[in-house]
């Protein structure tokens, strides 16, 4: 732990230079409300009862491909999560303000599933027409890159730190409008994103390559290019995560409290321009983050629960008018101080609108109802936080138009101008970060090439690159090694002693504390290194991992797994495609002592 906080501090001081804050991004006042909105807003509210309003403020997953008729599996989950059986069931019991996809509780398969399945949710959310009865707002994280719930045929874009790699706001924007479209033509008209956290510790466990990277400058400039691209050429909710800066931690929020030890001075310069950036670009949702930050509220709370920093800085400083929303709250961070029951009602008390994924729904809605009985909470303040929910409701069109057209879905995801986009947003990115053999391009495609490494199953990466090759002439070998034995390291480095070329792919080696504890990608690429071949290392996740990789001459980085990432790969190897990723990061040596290459570097050839 004391290395990897070494690191950080490292790379905090490396870019204290470069990491000034915007000028001029004060947050402008709101325009007034159109009148159709004002009206509708007003009368739901008014017509709404209070276990109507409460429900408005809470957002969570359910059971199941289909609203009304979910398989065995997931009727009896739903029922032991929520004491109901469907998912429509859920929506109504609870009087939902939102529903959460995601693929664990099979909510993702197909486009016309999905779109099925909202707007059977929405047939639930309004109920016979009933007064008070309001259209759920849905949401996934499609953040993209290594964070993406849409399967294909769904466009997949390189996540946030390939686009900081590229350097380009029309990317980005690019990524976020196509995705925000193919989003809303399914009914999910909230994607967690954009990262607006600026990455300035290697050992970051949770963000990492969600972020677009280590300068703030950056990270604000393509944060509001994808506000832009969700909101104005989608017209979906864009939603930046996680404030007040999740950038700089070692302890994964979602198994501990980590504390951000930036003063505040540091957090104007380093942690803040990305959020004021989002707000000056009119973004309608922001996150919180379980994240303690005591130059901003000296309690010890997380800022989910900090009255100091969600209203007192967020609100109160930034000028930001829109929906709070959580970041789930069964997380372990947000839970550690408080109880189950405390925690939704002190997340409203601190100024949150929508309350995320609590751990038992039952009892933070009677949390909070109880808390309205009891006068700690006022009907009033319940008030101000639907107010803002609906206003975006009635924003995102869902008070005339909930439901989607099913056709149109299937034909909008996966469009081939989407793929295509695809594929231009994401070939800018590659970075090649070593080449001091001369080894690439590779001047030779009828060789024999085995690509092992780090794989999974939903993307299979060393099957794609190995197609990549094979096309090419090569006589390629693909034998995945994620987390590889001993007996598999000693397996795998004896097949590659008998090929021309080993490609061998790694995912968060430089992490020997949870993802790969062993060490495993760390010995493998020794053992490989070992043959005397020639071998070529890609990060597919985080770019540090060449510093815990000595010997190694040929390293890139594309910072995901997907298909597109793979492909560009494959060409930048053979020569088909010059390299122009520049490290959004800095990378340190792995005792955080010194830099081992900088922010900007990149090779082309």
């Amino acid at each position: 732990m004391k290395t990897r906080l070494a690191i950080a501090s490292v790379v905090v001081a490396v870019l204290g230079a470069t990491a000034a804050p915007l000028p001029g991004l004060a947050a402008a006042p709101p325009a007034p409300a159109p009148a159709g909105e004002h009206g509708w807003v007003t009368s739901t509210l008014r017509h709404m009862s209070l276990e109507q309003k409460v429900g408005q403020l809470f957002a969570t997953y359910v059971y199941g491909a289909d609203a009304a008729e979910p398989s065995a599996a997931d009727r009896a989950a739903n029922l032991a999560a929520f004491g109901v059986e469907t998912p429509a069931e859920v929506v109504e019991e609870f009087d939902l303000g939102g529903v959460c996809y995601f693929s664990w509780s099979h909510n993702l398969d197909t486009p016309r599933q999905i779109a099925t399945l909202s707007n059977g949710l929405q047939r639930a959310a309004l109920g016979d027409g009933r007064k008070g009865r309001v259209p759920l707002l849905i949401s996934t994280d499609q953040e993209q890159g290594v964070v993406l719930r849409m399967p294909a045929p769904a466009a997949q874009f390189p996540g946030a730190m390939a686009l900081g790699a590229a350097r380009s706001p029309r990317g980005a924007r690019t990524a976020a409008e196509i995705t925000g479209r193919e989003l809303r033509a399914v009914g999910i008209r909230q994607p967690y994103a954009p990262i607006a956290d600026v990455n300035v510790n290697p050992a970051n466990p949770v963000i990492g390559v969600r972020s677009f990277g280590a300068d703030a400058g950056l990270v604000a400039e393509l944060t509001g290019a994808q506000v832009t691209g969700f909101q104005d050429d989608a017209g979906v909710t864009a939603v930046a995560k996680h404030f007040p800066g999740h950038g700089d931690t070692a302890t994964d929020s979602h198994t501990g409290l980590p504390v951000i030890n930036h003063t505040r001075a540091e957090w104007d310069r380093i942690d803040a321009p990305p959020f004021r950036r989002a707000i000056r670009e009119g973004v309608e949702s922001i996150m919180t983050a379980h994240i303690v930050v005591p130059a901003l509220d000296p309690s010890g709370d997380p800022a989910t629960l900090s009255p100091r920093i969600l209203t007192g800085v967020l609100r109160g400083e930034l000028g930001f008018r829109g929906v709070v929303v959580t970041d789930a709250l069964n997380m372990a961070a947000v839970r550690e101080r408080y109880g189950d029951e405390r925690v939704p009602v002190l997340a409203l008390k601190a100024g949150a609108d929508q309350l995320l994924m609590p751990p038992d729904l039952r009892l933070a809605r009677d949390a909070v109802l109880s808390a309205v009985a009891t006068g700690e909470l006022t009907e009033r303040r319940v008030d101000e936080s639907v107010r803002r929910i609906l206003t975006l409701k009635y924003r995102q069109g869902l008070a005339r138009s909930p439901l989607v057209d099913v056709e149109k879905a299937v034909r909008t995801v996966g469009a081939p101008a989407h793929l295509a986009a695809v594929t231009r947003v994401t070939d800018p990115s590659l970075t090649a970060v070593r080449n001091d053999t001369g080894l690439l391009p590779l001047r030779r495609a009828d060789r024999s090439v085995l690509v092992t490494g780090w794989n999974t199953a939903a993307f299979a990466p060393i099957e794609t690159v190995a197609a990549g090759f094979a096309a090419r002439g090569a006589r390629a070998t693909a034998r995945p090694a994620t987390l590889p034995s001993d007996a598999v390291i000693a397996a795998t480095a004896a097949e590659a002693a008998g090929h021309d070329l080993t490609v061998v792919l790694v995912n968060k080696a430089w992490d020997t504390t949870v993802t790969d504890p062993r060490g495993s990608q760390q010995r493998l690429v020794a053992a490989l290194l070992a043959t005397g071949r020639p071998v070529i290392v890609v990060a597919v996740r985080d770019p540090y991992d060449v510093a815990y990789l000595p010997g190694v001459d040929t390293y890139l980085a594309t910072y995901s797994y997907t298909r597109a990432a793979m492909d560009a790969l494959v060409r930048a190897l053979h020569g088909e495609l010059s390299p122009r990723g520049r490290l959004p990061v800095t990378i340190p040596t792995a005792d955080g002592s010194s830099v081992l290459h900088p922010y900007g570097h990149g090779l082309s050839w």
